[in-house]
């Protein structure tokens, strides 16, 4: 299966190909501005799992059973969270 990198996470592009997946961004398909519901819809004709970073997105592939990944904020500060008590169990928070 194909990745789509929605518009903010074109810059990844090149860790998930060293992770192995087979990667084409927004600008690749030539999205870069369209609404999201063109690049959702180019992402369920092309079977494309889509990375984003906006709820609208995430929701209209809900909406059209596309295969998606919401990277929010939210989990973004959750992951650093965690790293940052695995790498320094000891620091206190103030």
């Amino acid at each position: 299966m194909k990745l789509l990198l929605d518009e903010m996470y074109s810059g990844l592009k090149e860790y998930f190909e060293t992770l192995g997946w087979n990667v084409l961004t927004v600008q690749d398909a030539g999205l870069q501005g369209r609404k999201d519901k063109d690049i959702v819809e180019y992402a369920k004709n092309n079977n494309l799992v889509l990375v984003t970073q906006d709820q609208k997105p995430a929701d209209l592939a809900d909406l059209l059973g596309v295969k998606y990944v919401l990277i929010s904020n939210a989990l973004i500060a959750r992951i650093a969270d965690g790293k940052i008590k695995a790498k320094y169990p000891n620091l206190k928070r103030e």
